[in-house]
């Protein structure tokens, strides 16, 4: 039996052990973590077909800059001298073009419908219960102007075959007639759909383990031992790791394992925060995002999630507090009785976002190591992507055709 290695045991990890499994592979995960410290449990749980404008789009230069002097501000690059993020910074300067956002939106539009079909299929499996729930999200405006923004982004989600609307305030209020409302309108997401993460990973996680996928944690891969254009061993401390293939699935940690290995990827970590507050009287049914704010809000297992912020920073551990009160003060401006508390900083949750420079995922074999597939970078939308990618891997590794053509995910690109 052939055997692959995972590093990672996030959603991107655990999907792609789930499919491979499937097929009959030998499969061993590493983990630097206990596993329930991962992106993969504490994001906002949206799917998100929607999302077909990357990250490097025109005009976010311009208005990361403007954020970046208000401490609150939901995008923020933290000023350094890091070489990484300066080359980062400059292919991200280099593809925020228009003809670039016409480019990617049918490979992220495809990623992500497979992606939505196959939690549809997961679903369905016995033990497999995640609040997957197809209302999509209403993405809430105040302004004119984003507003303007949201139509226009309507109407090209509407070209590419994705099921989206403008409504009017009254119209939002009536989709959910306990939830009082202070907004111009919004766009419904029909083709959206949402989930709770930790229900998803659990399910995994028992899945994997009941049919022989060996899931080892606290195991942070230090050296990577390579041959000709091979891999041939990978150590944790003073344990050897061997494998016929082998898969890299380690978020904002990417580079650094795949450097040991002699290949360069281009990643920034983006810090995000979320909290979760009870909702007894579950006023909220539809996901939220609200536009100026970039916040999301997620109703999930009696309660509501809170999330939102994008901090580019070498990977840390602090808390910026700033950051968390302005997703809390922001939502009483569109939802009046929704009024998070501010959190104390044990109850919040921080994750990296692996984020490449055009916004597009790298999913493919690497050119210098043969038997190293690449999994990473997928920003803001692992687990909306994660089941797509986890199939297109399990596929790579078996040689077999793949569901999407491949080229505009290439590591090389």
């Amino acid at each position: 039996m052939s055997k692959v290695l995972i590093i990672g045991g996030g959603i991107v990890g655990l999907t792609s052990a789930f499919y491979l499994q499937k097929r009959g592979y030998e499969i061993t995960i590493l983990d630097k973590g206990d596993i329930t410290d991962n992106c993969s449990f504490g994001n906002a749980g949206m799917i998100v077909p929607s999302h077909f404008v990357p990250l490097a789009a025109p005009g976010m230069i311009k208005q990361g800059i403007r954020w970046m002097f208000d401490s609150k501000s939901p995008f923020y690059v933290r000023p350094s001298l890091n070489v990484n993020l300066i080359n980062w910074g400059l292919k991200f300067m280099k593809h925020a073009t228009a003809k670039h956002v016409s480019q990617s939106a049918v490979p992220l539009r495809d990623l992500s419908l497979l992606s939505k079909k196959l939690y549809e299929g997961l679903a369905k499996e016995p033990d497999f219960d995640f609040e997957l729930t197809n209302n999509g999200i209403l993405a809430f405006y105040k302004t004119e102007k984003a507003g303007e923004e949201e139509a226009h982004l309507a109407a090209k989600a509407v070209e590419l075959g994705l099921d989206m609307a403008v409504l009017s305030a009254d119209e939002c209020r009536a989709l959910q007639p306990d939830l009082k409302l202070d907004v111009l309108g919004a766009v419904h997401y029909r083709c959206d759909a949402h989930l709770y993460p930790t229900k998803l990973m659990d399910a995994l996680l028992k899945y994997l383990v009941n049919n022989g996928v060996k899931i080892e944690r606290g195991k942070e891969v230090d050296r990577i031992e390579t041959a000709g254009n091979r891999i041939t061993k990978v150590f944790t401390g003073n344990i050897a790791w061997e494998a016929d293939q082998y898969v890299l699935a380690t978020g904002s940690w990417s580079p650094a394992v795949a450097k040991m290995a002699g290949v360069k990827i281009s990643l920034m970590p983006g810090k995000g925060y979320s909290f979760m507050e009870p909702e007894p009287q579950q006023r909220l049914t539809i996901p939220a995002l609200l536009c100026e704010a970039r916040v999301a809000i997620t109703p999930m297992n009696g309660q509501i999630r809170y999330g939102g912020t994008m901090e580019l920073d070498k990977i840390n551990t602090r808390i910026n507090m700033e950051r968390v009160k302005g997703i809390v003060e922001s939502v009483p401006a569109y939802f009046p009785d929704l009024k998070p508390a501010v959190p104390s900083e044990k109850d919040i949750w921080y994750g990296f976002r692996p984020s490449s420079p055009d916004g597009l995922p790298y999913i493919g074999r690497s050119e210098k190591r043969e038997n190293l597939i690449i999994a990473t970078g997928h920003g803001m939308m692992g687990l909306s992507l994660g089941p797509a990618t986890g199939l297109l891997v399990s596929q790579i590794v078996s040689g077999i055709a793949t569901d999407l053509k491949m080229e505009p995910y290439a590591v090389t690109r």
